[in-house]
Formats: C-alpha cells, structure tokens, sequence
C-alpha cells in the first residue's frame, strides 16, 4: 500500500535518514544524564546491559516506527490511520500517532526552554562570565539567570524560532540540510572536546574508569530498570520523531539495519560525552551529580579554572545546542506534518502554528523556575515537572508498547514482510524479539515508575 513518496518530501540518501534520525535521537539526556547514571551502576557493566537493552527494546522499537511511517509515508496519525485500514484492523489504532504527536509538542514546549538555557550559556562561557568562579558563583547565576522571567523567556522564544524557520523550509531545504551540516559538526566538536580533556585535565583515565570499568558490585536490580529506561527514551521512542522521518525514508534501506546504525551513533555520542565531561569534573574535585547541575554549575566551574576553558566552554555549548536543534524539529514535525495534510496549508504556516502554541505552552516552564515557582499541578510538580513527567513517564512508554504490538501482530503480514524483505535473516529475529520482549520489558518499566 505504500506509495514511493511522500507529499513532505523525501531524504535523498539513507546516509541523510540516519543523519536525521540520529539528530532526533541524541539530545540534552545524551550528553549529561547517560554517562552519570553509567558510572554510578557499574561503569562497563552498566554499558553492557544498555547494549542489550538497546538491541532488545530500542533497536526492534524503532525498527517498527521506521517500518510503519514508510509504509504510511503520511503523518503519524494519518499513517496510522491508514495503514490500520489496510490491515483491517480497528481504527483505533490511529491513537498511536496522536499519543506520539502530543507527547512531542508536550516535549518540544519544555524542551526549548531548557535549549534557550543552552543558548545563553554559549554567550556567556564566550564572554568569560566563569573564568575563575567557583561553586557558590557559578550556583548563584545559574540561578539569577533562571529566575529572571525575561532572560529565559527570552532564550526560549529565540530556541522556538530557531527550530520553526528551519521546520518551515521543509524535508529538502530545512530538515536534512540542517543535518547535513550539524550532525558531523556535532561529531567534530565532540572529537576535538575528547582529544582537549585528554590532553589538558590530567584526569582522562580516572573519567575513563568511571566510565568502562566492570563494578558488578554496584549493579541493582533499579540499575538494569534504568538501563531499560534509557534504551528506549534515548531513542526517542514512541513520539512520533521517527516515524514521521521514517515516512521520508528511500524504499531501498534496511529498515533494521538503518536503525541499528542510528542506536551505535546514539551510543557512540553518550559515551564520548562522558570521556569529555568526568575528566574535568575530576580534575576540578567538582561533584558528578546529574541534571542540570552538572551541565549548568559544575562544568561552567570546570571550564573556567582551565586553561583554554573559556574557549573550548563555549565549543561544548555550541555542541549541546546542536544536539538540542536536531532533537526540536524532530519532535515538532509530527505535528506540523498533521496540519499540513488536514488543513491543506503550507508548511511554512504548519511550523508556525505549531511552533507558536508550542511556544505559549512553554512559557509555562519558563515561568516554573521564576514566578510559578509554587504552583503545583501533580502533588508537588510544577508544571514543567508535569509536562515532563506525563510525557515522558505515561504517553511514551505507552506508545512504544502499542507501536510494538500493531507493527508485530496486527499489521498486515503480506505490507511486513516486503517491506523487511531486504532485512533478511534479521527480519525473523525482529518479529520475536518485538513480539514477545520489547513490550514486556517497557511495560515493566512503564511499571515500576509508579511503585
């Protein structure tokens, strides 16, 4: 049922789908939450139950996504609208795609103020703010910046517009040009940072071993959740990304195959992350904590007590921004997608009707470090904890479920198996795999995030 294009556009290689697809999926998590929560379980030993988690949820997850949106070579919606049609299977399945399209603009709002967080701090390690600062400094602006309502307000809306006029310019001229250049920018920037730590922090093996070394001691049963967790999040996973990049997809490509390329330089960008990150955090005696204490305080302190740190402070947050460009308009094209197809209207005018609501909804974030500071939502969440929360911890981990079980039992097997014909041996290990393992272990998960 498929048709050869889509009325999107098309990438024009599968190189540039992989490009895309990995843009998507490496983000801010990628950078500062995979390599701390790798060295406190385990380091190597860790590393090892993410791979297989990676080829036993991530790898047969996405495949699914990737599999379905070239079937359906429409939005996530309309894809699974039809191709559910052609399955003769209930129409309700389209839910999949609204779940995906909703949990990417509830990303996509909060998202870009944390992006706009990014963008500030690239001007601000350039103009040497932390040169010399110690933790009490860097602590206190980091948090005068974010209870300012217009400086990150102001960041945000400068983030969302990024993300829209490149969104507007379409698959060809907007999406895999801003891949084509950012993604092996981003790979240069990270190489140069890894050979800069090396060289400079006197720390590298330390940051190393933190990283690789084999503490079974420190494997829990909560590590190998975590594990799971991250193979399917890091992925961006069941938010209609890759699903909508998938429907831009050559007929030509592995569908596995391009999917186990797109975890490796997923992987491949974590793990150099943390050989750039924990050798100046060790070398600075500075706390390896996660989240935005470790991207916000602690490094801007690494860097400006070292030599060229000014410098090479404001490469990482280039780097970062990078990271955090190609994961936005992913997360936004579900969505423009849609409005395309069902209002009949321009892509320029999808991306700024979306990008626009995205961004009057993020305000809410904006303001959740300042003046909604103590306004609750969920129990004691602020609503940038809520949207995060019933994003990540509810619709996705639901999405990737459901993904699994129509792409492997319901859809139609005749449409499955020439799409997976050029997958070969791999396309039999795909359907047990994604019909009796990957749903099991994210419903797990999805599980024990509520006990």
């Amino acid at each position: 049922m498929a048709t050869s294009e889509s009325m999107h556009g098309m990438w024009s290689s599968r190189l540039m789908f992989i490009l895309a697809a990995a843009g998507s999926a490496v983000g801010l998590g990628n950078i500062w939450r995979f390599p701390y929560v790798a060295g406190e379980n385990g380091g190597g030993a860790f590393v090892l139950i993410y791979l297989a988690c990676i080829f036993l949820i991530g790898i047969p997850i996405m495949s699914s996504e990737i599999l379905l949106g070239r079937i359906g070579r429409q939005s996530p919606i309309n894809t699974m609208r039809s191709v559910a049609a052609s399955s003769g299977a209930n129409p309700g399945w389209q839910l999949i795609g609204w779940m995906g399209a909703l949990a990417g603009f509830m990303i996509l709002s909060f998202y870009s103020v944390i992006a706009g967080w990014v963008l500030s701090y690239v001007f601000q390690m350039g103009a040497g703010t932390f040169v010399g600062a110690d933790a009490e400094a860097a602590g206190a602006h980091f948090g005068e910046f974010t209870g300012s309502v217009w400086s990150v307000t102001a960041w945000h809306t400068v983030f969302m517009i990024m993300t829209i006029m490149i969104t507007a310019r379409g698959v060809g001229r907007g999406l895999e040009v801003a891949v084509k250049y950012l993604m092996p920018a981003l790979f240069v920037l990270l190489a140069l940072l890894v050979v800069y730590a090396a060289f400079t922090s006197g720390h590298f093996m330390e940051g190393v071993q933190f990283l690789f070394s084999f503490n079974f001691d420190k494997l829990t049963g909560n590590s190998v959740l975590l594990a799971m967790g991250q193979a399917f999040f890091t992925l961006s996973l069941g938010m209609g990304a890759i699903m909508a990049y998938g429907a831009y997809m050559p007929k030509d490509s592995s569908v596995i195959g391009t999917a186990t390329m797109i975890a490796l330089m997923d992987t491949a960008v974590a793990l150099m992350s943390g050989l750039v990150i924990f050798p100046l955090v060790f070398a600075n005696g500075l706390p390896s904590a996660a989240g935005p204490g470790l991207m916000f305080v602690t490094l801007p302190i690494a860097f400006g007590q070292m030599a060229g740190g000014q410098l090479f402070g404001c490469v990482f947050f280039i780097l970062v921004s990078f990271a955090a460009i190609t994961s936005a308009i992913s997360l936004v094209e579900p969505a423009v997608a849609w409005v395309v197809e069902k209002l009949n209207t321009s892509r320029a005018a999808g991306a700024w009707l979306i990008g626009g609501v995205a961004w009057l909804v993020g305000l809410g974030s904006a303001f959740s470090t300042n003046i909604w500071s103590d306004v609750h939502f969920i129990g004691e969440m602020t609503f940038f904890d809520t949207m995060d929360y019933v994003s990540n911890n509810i619709i996705l981990p639901l999405g990737g479920i459901f993904i699994a079980v129509f792409a492997a039992w319901i859809l139609d097997g005749r449409i499955r198996d020439e799409e997976m014909a050029r997958d070969g041996g791999l396309y039999g290990v795909w359907r047990v795999v994604t019909r009796f393992v990957a749903p099991v272990a994210v419903a797990i998960v999805f599980i024990m995030t509520f006990l």
